[in-house]
């Protein structure tokens, strides 16, 4: 049986709400960051966690805090603005980074949080909102094996695969590895697509021929509701995050002095599109309009 922990969350967005909810299930203790980002609430708070007003009392309140903000700006601010969580960390406090950031600023932070007598790792995610309230998220985690190991049953209340991709840092690098990959095959995708309607090849066609051959896989399932339907539910991840990544990880290679000419191309692409509210599949309906 699983040991109730008293976990902190920063950040009840749409991935930390499902996050929050699956750990109270899972039969932990939670507390969160009051904040006007946030989903509503009341479920969660009708289930027992507890709302606090700064990252401060956060920590103060728990052994572990999770962040579950958009980057790398957001996490050095809830961690070390005035009142944030470094000041309330207490010894061997675990902060848990599920945000997709850059991994040079998570070294740094890593740095600092041990420094105040914390121990930190990177714990990306994969999947949607939806695996996330359902506690099926996927986790790239960079941590000493210690600590990994030390933390792996309260991850395991909400992910449901969870690879070690080495020490701190690593986890980021593998996430900005993982979505430049993913939105790379969305962004193909979405030209071919473009480009098979232009020709006047119905979406049936394209969806069996790609579905058979090397075009299938997990991204094509997740745009096909779109390229079918209309429907850009199946993947709601916005072209403001994909830019947000696709620069981490343009920033990233630049870092490690590696070619990233594809990776420019695609960055190129998600920059380009006026309304970045937009979920990816929509990217198709861009491209149509387009010359």
């Amino acid at each position: 049986m699983t040991t109730s922990r008293q976990v902190g969350i920063v950040g009840v967005g749409l991935m930390g709400h499902g996050i929050a909810s699956s750990l109270l299930r899972a039969g932990h203790q939670i507390s969160f960051l009051e904040h006007p980002g946030n989903q509503p609430v009341d479920d969660l708070l009708a289930a027992g966690a507890t709302v606090l007003s700064s990252g401060r009392e956060v920590a103060q309140n728990v052994e572990v805090v999770i962040l579950c903000v958009t980057g790398s700006p957001q996490v050095e601010a809830v961690l070390f603005e005035p009142n944030g969580v470094l000041e309330g960390l207490k010894p061997g406090c675990v902060v848990v980074d599920c945000s997709t950031a850059l991994p040079s600023s998570t070294e740094k932070v890593a740095a600092r949080v041990t420094e105040a007598g914390g121990r930190f790792m990177d714990a990306a995610m994969t999947r949607t909102p939806k695996e996330a309230a359902e506690g099926r998220l996927n986790l790239i985690v960079g941590a000493p094996k210690a600590l990994f190991d030390e933390t792996l049953p309260l991850l395991q209340g909400f992910a449901e695969n969870i690879a070690h991709a080495g020490d701190v840092g690593a986890g980021h690098t593998l996430k900005l590895l993982h979505n430049f990959v993913s939105l790379g095959f969305s962004a193909v995708l979405a030209e071919a697509t473009a480009t098979s309607r232009k020709a006047g090849i119905s979406d049936t066609a394209l969806l069996e021929v790609l579905g058979a051959g090397g075009g299938g896989g997990v991204v094509l399932e997740r745009l096909r509701p779109y390229i079918a339907e209309n429907d850009p539910s199946g993947f709601r991840f916005t072209v403001a995050n994909a830019s947000k990544d696709l620069g981490y990880y343009h920033t990233m290679t630049n870092e490690l002095g590696v070619e990233r000419g594809v990776a420019g191309a695609v960055h190129a692409l998600y920059t380009s599109i006026d309304d970045a509210t937009l979920a990816v599949p929509e990217v198709i309906g861009v491209l149509e309009k387009r010359r």
